[in-house]
């Protein structure tokens, strides 16, 4: 029977495909793609493990004390007959067989099959043995994880046909959550959409998802335990949408919207080689934001004028509790400068904590207490300074790559003033343990993000030391405004266009353009055409954003004049309701993208 749930859009477009749920557990569980070759070996590793919790339970049967009660030697003989059951192990083996799922996350996906088949039993002795269950798959899990396990790395990309992983049909991907270090080994996998029951469209999540360029929706709340393996769903990316098993009908004009999307995406495709100037002649910086070295020449394909958002912190995830050496950074960092082609990139120093802890902060040189808001907690630079041997390898990393290309380092989260004089330090340390080995490295500009308000209201300090600096509208709206970006139950708060958030936007540029400083905005606002305008009007010239949304603010900025923009600026600043008097100066409907320029006005 047909049934719609609704969440928050986070990447727009018409995604149809298979569900694939991954389903949350008790037990850390990481999901990858394996290749084909590797598929015996894989089947082993859960054979061994079966094995293993096999004789673990006879064991513990035959070391019963002779007076225990009768029911516990019950209980291991239940617990056996289910870790032998075909239906766990043997319907695991064809995930494994026809999907290509690791080990862990094939037997996470028949254990949501098969407890979902208990919950409709009517005998409430049966319907209780679903416990029993997931007992037995936690300790095939803790096998699994004792035993040697493929190393995590990003799958290969899916042959054209879509037959290499997971079968022929087009998947897309079910989950209570995914952590953006998930995100990465799925990125150039074979889904074509994904849902999440929690998550805010700012959460780093929904940016890689962004960067994926895959319809998504996320708050969905009820999604992963009402949506069950192998449903068919439609995802609607710009109503927030999900729409499981379709009618025919339905079905049918979510194939055409996804016709005409691509249609337009082919339209806009050929913008790439068209200059980002505006009708009064001024050039605009369309920048990319990237995750991992692989992504810049995507950015190159999509028309970037350079990388203006590194997130180094990516290199430092799904690494099964080792840090990135000096010489492995430095390797990604100049494989993302040398694909560049000459093109400027600049990479952002470590950002770890909130929605991106690496394995649970505790590997490694890693050993910080948890904290019960991560967000407010030891992050990004504080992070970075609380570690000085990582950071200055990840310093030297990047001084060195700056020996191939054009590079600019910048340093996120800043807030005082000693630990802008701390980190120069550490660059200036850096630099000296470079020429003592005799190391070359090249002239590297130093910025800061402005993301807290703290920083955009001294800027006069930040513009005294830095070389440009970079706004990061994502954690500058959730720290002025008090919101989780992460929970969807404030959702609903987070708003771009609050005044508060505005005026500080638009006094950062401001400041740093008196000053003859360079300033771009990397958050997700330089992606979303619907703000083009607005930031050409506050003087912005540099826009950082997902490759993917570049031909989108490119096709605003062609048809927009700042000379006509400028003077709109002190109403909307002023306005009560700042995304009304854009509207309205627009000739739109708010919350609507105008699809006229303001100088149409």
């Amino acid at each position: 029977m047909s049934f719609q749930v609704f969440g928050l859009s986070i990447s727009r477009g018409v995604a149809i495909g298979k569900a694939v749920l991954v389903a949350s557990s008790r037990v850390d569980v990481a999901h990858y793609f394996i290749p084909d070759a590797q598929v015996p070996l894989e089947v082993a590793r859960l054979c061994e493990a079966r094995d293993a919790v096999g004789e673990e339970l006879e064991t513990l049967k035959r070391d019963l004390p002779a007076d225990a009660p009768g029911e516990l030697a019950a209980l291991l003989d239940v617990h056996l007959m289910l870790l032998r059951d075909e239906l766990l192990t043997g319907a695991t083996i064809c995930w494994i067989s026809e999907r290509h799922y690791n080990a862990e996350w094939a037997l996470s996906a028949q254990l949501e099959v098969v407890a979902r088949q208990f919950d409709e039993m009517e005998d409430a002795y049966l319907r209780e043995r679903k416990a029993d269950l997931e007992q037995v798959v936690e300790r095939l899990l803790r096998a699994l994880a004792r035993g040697a396990a493929v190393p995590l790395a990003p799958p290969p990309a899916p042959a054209s046909d879509g037959g290499d992983f997971g079968g022929e049909e087009p998947l897309v991907l079910i989950a209570n959550d995914i952590a953006p270090a998930d995100m990465l080994q799925f990125k150039r996998s074979v889904f074509t959409g994904f849902v999440t029951d929690v998550g805010g469209k700012t959460s780093h999540t929904a940016i890689v998802a962004r960067s994926m360029d895959i319809p998504a929706v996320v708050g969905a709340r009820e999604a992963s335990r009402l949506i069950q393996q192998d449903d068919w769903v439609v995802i609607d990316g710009d109503a927030g949408v999900v729409i499981v098993d379709p009618s025919p009908i339905v079905l049918e004009e979510y194939r055409f919207r996804q016709r005409q999307i691509q249609l337009e995406r082919e339209r806009l495709a050929r913008l790439r080689h068209t200059p980002a100037v505006t009708l009064d002649g001024e050039r605009i910086d369309l920048l990319a934001n990237i995750e991992l070295p692989q992504d810049a020449p995507g950015a190159l394909v999509a028309g970037a004028a350079g990388v203006g958002l590194f997130r180094s912190e990516f290199l430092f995830m799904n690494r099964g509790g080792a840090l990135p050496s000096e010489d492995e950074q430095f390797e990604a960092y100049r494989a993302a400068v040398e694909a560049m082609q000459g093109l400027p990139v600049t990479i952002r120093t470590v950002d770890i904590g909130a929605d991106k802890p690496i394995d649970r902060m505790t590997v490694g040189e890693l050993r910080h207490a948890h904290t019960l808001n991560p967000a407010l907690g030891l992050r990004a630079i504080r992070w970075s300074l609380s570690e000085p041997g990582m950071f200055r390898k990840q310093l030297r990393a990047i001084l060195r790559a700056s020996a191939f290309g054009k590079v600019r380092l910048l340093i996120p989260m800043l807030v005082h003033a000693g630990e802008i004089r701390q980190t120069f330090e550490a660059i200036a340390r850096a630099r000296r343990q470079l020429d003592d080995a005799g190391v070359p490295y090249g002239e590297v500009e130093v910025g800061a993000m402005i993301e807290v308000p703290a920083a955009a209201l001294q800027m006069p300090l930040f513009l005294k030391h830095f070389d440009f600096v970079s706004i990061g509208t994502n954690d500058l709206i959730q720290y002025t405004l008090a919101i989780d970006r992460a929970d969807e139950a404030v959702s609903h708060l987070y708003d771009v266009w609050h005044p508060a958030v505005l005026r500080l936007i638009a006094d950062v540029i401001r400041q740093a353009r008196e000053a003859g400083r360079g300033v771009s905005v990397c958050g997700e606002m330089a992606g979303d055409p619907a703000c083009t305008e607005l930031l050409l009007a506050m003087g912005l010239r540099s826009f950082s954003m997902h490759p993917s949304r570049i031909a989108a603010v490119k096709q605003r900025l062609l048809r927009a004049d700042t000379r006509k923009l400028a003077p709109l600026l002190g109403q909307i600043l002023d306005a009560e309701s700042p995304e009304a008097m854009c509207a309205q100066l627009l000739r739109a409907e708010p919350g609507k993208t105008a699809s006229r320029s303001l100088l149409t006005a």
